[in-house]
């Protein structure tokens, strides 16, 4: 058999042009070379344990009771559905209905592009927050959509968002805005205040809102999460998106949900059954037992990623980088300008820093596409064991010398 090119017979490329800008990704890239270098990988964000005994024995005891081997409900397991509202309600009084109101997804990733090939026609512009986590870009140009970036910029040791550019960048093409908060890879979570105005410009606008919020219970210090749909004339009009992956050290079992009215979740389903169809069966069970767990549980893992992350902090800080401790997920994000290395390219940085330090990182550019914006940018994962923390950070101070 011959073997593929990158055309076809007529000249015309195989890929679909609406994915023509989107490669191999920097994810790839960056751990193929902790692999040659022997470099402890912090650029992907996978923690390396995994979660709770008893979900991993849910899931075990689910496979063996038979529960979920075959397809599962097309909307979910109804155990699950039942756990995400409950789950919803308690945390954020926000009631839904588990029948009509929560939908189960391969994960977030399929939750967010289900999502927008629902409810994005050709040509409607979607609002995105810059630096965006990537999928966001191939979703939008597979539903046809234009992406209008709205950047965050670094002011008083944070990422904000500046409002003002946001309520600019609305035209009359502008379907939806999708927000993610807290927010990869800056670590802001946005605030009460700036949640209002932007839960204001959609009423007013009359815009849909595609929330993602897998990091809700990776939050710190003051900061905390509130779900955009609590707001006044947001629940009819948003679609929030979770996952177990981030919050229960899961993230092999792709199980997420999405919550919204019926409308939207038809909507979205709709999409999402040409995709998956279904997934993750006996998973979806031990989810349904993982939400359920104490408060305790979920204090536990903030506080031992707050942990974390104050100790890479400290260890990049000393190593000469600008560090923008963040608020919430497990990313930091820092300034390479101080150490005067690689013409402030975070691209050349981070594929220099296997060899240099022996740590990777990840180039936010690749999050943008004001790419001179991103540029200077460089995001570390700290949802790693604290021992190999220890080690990355005794390798950067290499750096500092």
């Amino acid at each position: 058999m011959a073997a593929m090119t990158s055309t076809s017979g007529s000249g015309r490329p195989l890929l679909n042009r609406r994915l023509a800008e989107f490669g191999t990704t920097i994810f790839a890239e960056m751990s193929a070379l902790a692999v040659s270098t022997g470099a402890i990988n912090l650029g992907q964000g996978f923690p390396d344990t995994d979660g709770p005994e008893a979900v991993r024995e849910a899931a075990v005891r689910a496979l063996r009771d038979g529960r979920g081997n075959q397809y599962p409900p097309g909307p979910g397991v109804p155990e699950l559905r039942t756990a995400v509202a409950e789950h919803q309600l308690a945390r954020y009084a926000l009631s839904y209905d588990p029948d009509r109101e929560v939908l189960v997804t391969a994960g977030a990733t399929e939750a967010i592009a289900a999502s927008l090939l629902a409810l994005v026609e050709p040509g409607d512009e979607v609002i995105a927050l810059e630096p965006y986590y990537d999928s966001y870009a191939a979703s939008i140009a597979l539903a046809g959509g234009t992406r209008v970036p709205v950047t965050l910029r670094p002011a008083d040791g944070r990422f904000r968002l500046d409002l003002d550019e946001l309520r600019d960048a609305v035209t009359d093409r502008t379907r939806l805005i999708l927000l993610n908060t807290p927010h990869n890879p800056t670590g802001t979570v946005l605030t009460r205040a700036e949640l209002t105005e932007i839960a204001n410009l959609a009423v007013e606008r009359d815009l849909l809102v595609v929330t993602d919020e897998v990091y809700e219970h990776l939050v710190f210090d003051d900061a905390e999460h509130i779900p955009l749909a609590t707001f006044p004339g947001m629940r009819e009009r948003t679609v929030s998106i979770g996952s177990a992956g981030k919050t229960f050290s899961f993230t092999g079992w792709k199980v997420g949900w999405v919550t919204a009215s019926p409308e939207l979740v038809s909507a979205v389903r709709s999409a999402k059954q040409f995709l998956t169809y279904v997934a993750s069966g006996p998973f979806q069970y031990a989810v349904a037992e993982a939400l359920a767990l104490p408060g305790s549980y979920f204090d536990d893992v903030r506080a031992d990623m707050r942990a974390k992350r104050d100790l890479l902090s400290e260890g990049l800080t000393a190593a000469g980088f600008d560090v923008y401790r963040p608020a919430g997920t497990y990313f930091i994000t820092t300034d390479i300008t101080p150490l005067g290395l690689a013409g402030n390219d975070g691209f050349a940085f981070c594929r220099a820093l296997p060899e240099r330090a022996g740590v990777v990182a990840i180039p936010n550019a690749v999050f943008y596409d004001h790419r001179d914006a991103g540029a200077p940018f460089v995001r570390f994962a700290f949802c790693k064991k604290t021992s190999v923390l220890e080690e990355a950070v005794t390798r950067l101070k290499s750096l500092a010398g």
